[in-house]
């Protein structure tokens, strides 16, 4: 492992590759520790480079054997080869053509980058810089090339040979032990969206006829005997494609489309062009296997990487700076096809409480970055809430204020001039600004800004001229490097709601058509006119900009938006901010007071008589209390986790009890009949269910645990079966929660993604015996080291999804993370990395935890040999 600390890249010394690469020729003869990889590149050098400099292409842990310009071989003094870098100092300045044969040993590759062999199957992860561990290359986006890659490997056990593109041609070789695939992808794309995998894999397929009428076979390759598994995310690539001609008018463009799952993957996905690589758990689903959200977030992620067949493949990034480019845009539309799949409002909810959870916390802590960074060390650091999910915001900012017709023209503008290029943020933004002739430089200011703006709003009544005044003032608080900020541009959409729910229709020329007030300096305000009583101002519907708002309504006031706001959004973010006002005061003060949790419980009972029934998965959301990250998110200094979750046990405590009665009976109407189906609208019915249960329980928590037992024995799905366990999770350790756990265990064995659930339950029980627990659990057969789901689903939860005990305050949850992260670091540094993430609040908890917190990373940041990944994100974190 590379163990030198990288050099800082910076945006602003950007130039153009010195040589271009318009043809790879790939020869790849698998062996499980010997593969041998032949590259021939057609090169040139680039009219935009740098004349007569030497040819350097980044490599990676390999094993150098020979290379020949233009069919000559190469002697020893013409070049220079290294394990990192291929050197050739008096390349042609004309157009020539290098081959160069590497060496690499798949199954040793527990890094998970490039290529490597995961349970007898070979395939690739190339993004961001993976590519270089197969051979020596230009590894950058802004290097587009054609490839044709020919794969060779053992007939009996690689029988599937796959690469991007189109089969070319397949066949035996000599004796047929051997055999060969040579496939052809057409469309020019970057190293890191190449892709190859072998091995021996059951598969699904169907035909789907594009909108200009063309035939493409869609295949998924999942482990034999776990075909089935895959139907549902098949029909939701069909879904998607269908969705993506007609809302933003692509289609695709190869012949085939596959799709593979492999249970060891660092990430949730890769978009290599005509061959998506998949970890598992986002491909392979059942009733008895799959979650709701587990179908939820398949069908998302399905989609996702599908979308970045146009915003990120066909249109890719110039260099990683502008990796925004393609997630956030991506994030953006999967977000939108989801809505449009299910329940637009709920959805919305779900992806604002993620932005919160994790982007404003990201924010707001030592690893605040900029949706497009300005430099890094290691990018595969910036694989980020902040790039990803705040920089779909800014794009769903971009059609708010400039119109959904706009919206479109721009993204074909934008498709049309960039096709088969590498674009920049700039590049992107021009679009929109020709198409409406807007000055879009100031909104740019999201793009290079860290940290999240607060937006303060007074609103002013003057009875005597019918007149309500709306006062904004905009500020971002300082985050690392930036002490300074400037004025974003803030689309706030808004309406008035009388004090008796009656909606409002003032006059005010400073709104859109739309109902949107721009905020574009650091104070302003509007007037409305022919106001015939003091409203209640509802702003920022629909969440129209990932801002903080400060606005002091009363109670009642805010309950007034709850029961009759036309925003779905706005009525839900009613009860949060009452929940939140009771829980933080509480936190704080330790004060027990019944009053807050009661005033809301009551509020509460009116809506599930009104309309729980109407949109349960609304309602279910509308009865969540604030979670304990963002009631500490809320306090923001001198976080004491353990005062945290007792004001929330209690507030759950006394609304259970208020609201019992009618849960009782919701939980019993909302009953499923028929088999299960992962449909939004059922899915809606049990999310309700559980959160009944879940505040029924909580009224009496040693007394719930007999009808937790009933319900998961009752349970005919898995959904309802970690719904269950979950709630048992909660309660007061017992011997019969234990035997639940046990009984689940024994019912999944064999059933790794299951189990991952298993773990990931037991590792979030707040209590004290819980770090004990996880330690046992990590020797058990069930949980795996070098697979990155198995260490997410228990380390990761404890650190990320247990604020009590991870903050121990003995700093116990801090030395553990410290030790699962160096032990990992050796073998996979990007997992490590992101385990080591969990830090990332530290310095917002009490000064003893904080203490501790900051010797654990030290600790860390002390030890010898780290890996580049993780030596920069505990720097940062000490910064």
């Amino acid at each position: 492992m590379r163990t030198d600390t990288p050099p800082i890249v910076r945006l602003e010394d950007y130039r153009p590759p010195d040589f271009l690469i318009d043809r790879v020729e790939l020869d790849i003869r698998l062996h499980p520790h010997a593969t041998r990889v032949t590259a021939t590149l057609a090169m040139r050098p680039n009219p935009a480079g740098r004349p007569d400099v030497p040819l350097v292409l980044e490599g990676d842990e390999l094993t150098f054997v020979s290379a020949a310009l233009d069919g000559r071989a190469l002697a020893l003094g013409e070049f220079l080869a290294s394990p990192h870098s291929f050197t050739l100092p008096n390349p042609p300045q004309h157009p020539f053509t290098l081959a160069i044969e590497t060496q690499i040993d798949p199954s040793a590759n527990t890094k998970l980058m490039g290529l490597y062999r995961s349970n007898g199957v070979y395939c690739t992860q190339c993004e961001a810089e993976g590519f270089r561990r197969i051979t020596y290359f230009l590894d950058r986006p802004d290097v587009l090339s054609v490839y044709t890659t020919r794969i060779e490997g053992d007939a009996e056990s690689e029988p599937v040979l796959l690469g991007n593109g189109n089969l070319v041609e397949a066949g035996p070789i000599g004796r047929g032990k051997r055999h060969f695939a040579t496939w052809h992808d057409p469309f020019p794309k970057p190293s890191y969206l190449f892709a190859v995998v072998g091995g021996p894999l059951g598969k699904i397929r169907q035909s789907f006829i594009t909108m200009s009428g063309r035939e493409v076979e869609l295949a998924i390759y999942v482990e034999p005997g776990k075909e089935s598994r895959a139907a549902y995310a098949l029909e939701a690539l069909e879904r998607a494609m269908r969705w993506d001609e007609k809302v933003f008018g692509r289609e695709y463009d190869l012949g085939v489309f596959n799709v593979v799952a492999v249970s060891d993957f660092n990430m949730g996905a890769m978009e290599n062009k005509g061959l998506n690589i998949f970890n598992d758990k986002y491909v392979l689903a059942s009733p008895e296997t799959a979650t709701d959200a587990d179908y939820a977030h398949i069908e998302a992620i399905i989609a996702h990487e599908y979308f970045h067949n146009w915003t990120g493949n066909r249109v890719t990034c110039r260099d990683w700076f502008q990796l925004c480019l393609k997630e956030g845009l991506t994030v953006f539309r999967d977000q939108e096809f989801s809505s449009d799949m299910r329940s637009r409002p709920v959805h919305r909810i779900a992806e604002v409480r993620n932005l919160r959870a994790r982007q404003f916390a990201e924010d707001a802590g030592p690893l605040a970055h900029p949706v497009r960074p300005r430099q890094y060390r290691e990018i595969n650091n910036f694989y980020t809430a902040t790039v990803y999910e705040k920089g779909a915001e800014i794009v769903r900012m971009l059609k708010t204020l400039i119109g959904e017709e706009a919206f479109r023209r721009g993204m074909d503008l934008y498709f049309e001039r960039w096709d088969g290029k590498a674009a920049t943020v700039e590049d992107f933004l021009q679009a929109f600004a020709d198409v409406t002739g807007r000055d879009l430089s100031h909104f740019a200011r999201w793009y290079e800004q860290a940290g999240t703006p607060q937006v303060t709003v007074a609103g002013h009544y003057d009875a005597e001229d019918r007149t309500y005044r709306l006062d904004f003032a905009q500020a971002t608080p300082p985050t690392p490097g930036e002490s300074e900020k400037l004025p974003l541009v803030i689309p706030i959409a808004l309406g008035l709601v009388a004090q008796d729910g009656t909606p409002m229709q003032p006059d005010c020329n400073r709104l859109s058509g739309d109902g949107v007030f721009v905020l574009d300096k650091a104070a302003d305000s509007i007037t409305f006119h022919n106001v015939p009583s003091r409203p209640v101002p509802s702003v920022f519907r629909g969440f129209s900009a990932p801002v903080k708002v400060a606005l002091d309504l009363a109670e009642a006031e805010l309950l007034t938006l709850l029961r009759h706001d036309t925003d779905p959004f706005n009525r839900w973010q009613a009860a949060q901010t009452v929940a939140m006002r009771f829980l933080t005061r509480e936190a704080r003060d330790g004060a027990r007071d019944h009053s807050g949790p009661e005033q809301l419980a009551a509020a509460l009972l009116d809506f599930l008589d009104r309309e729980a029934l109407a949109d349960p998965a609304f309602a279910a959301l509308v009865l969540a209390l604030p979670s304990e990250a963002e009631i500490a998110q809320e306090l923001a200094t001198d976080v004491d986790p353990d005062a945290v979750h007792g004001a929330r046990v209690f507030a759950r405590q006394i609304m259970g009890r208020r609201l019992r009665s009618r849960l009782d009976a919701l939980y019993h109407e909302l009953r499923a009949e028929g088999p299960y189906s992962p449909d939004a609208a059922s899915a809606g019915r049990r999310s309700l269910r559980h959160a009944a249960l879940d505040l029924v329980v909580a009224a009496e928590p040693e007394d719930g645990m007999a009808r937790v037992a009933e319900a998961f024995h009752a349970a005919d799905n898995m959904t309802d079966l970690i719904g269950t366990l979950a709630i048992a999770a909660t309660l007061p350790a017992s011997a019969d929660r234990e035997r639940l756990f046990e009984e689940f265990r024994r019912r999944y064995e064999g059933e790794p993604l299951v189990l991952d659930k298993w773990l990931a339950l037991q590792a979030m029980i707040p209590e004290r015996e819980t770090l004990d627990r996880v330690r046992a659990l990590m020797k058990d057969p069930a949980f795996a080291m070098s697979n990155p789901n198995r260490l997410r689903a228990l380390v990761g939860s404890f650190a990320m999804g247990n604020p009590t005990q991870f903050h121990r305050v003995d700093g116990e949850g801090y030395e553990f993370l410290a030790e699962v992260v160096l032990a990992t670091d050796p073998a996979n540094p990007q997992v490590a990395a992101r385990l080591l993430t969990a830090f990332g609040t530290w310095r917002t908890v009490e000064s003893g935890r904080r203490a501790r917190a900051e010797a654990a990373l030290r600790r860390i940041a002390a030890a010898p040999s780290l890996s580049p990944d993780v030596s920069d994100i505990v720097q940062r974190s000490l910064a």
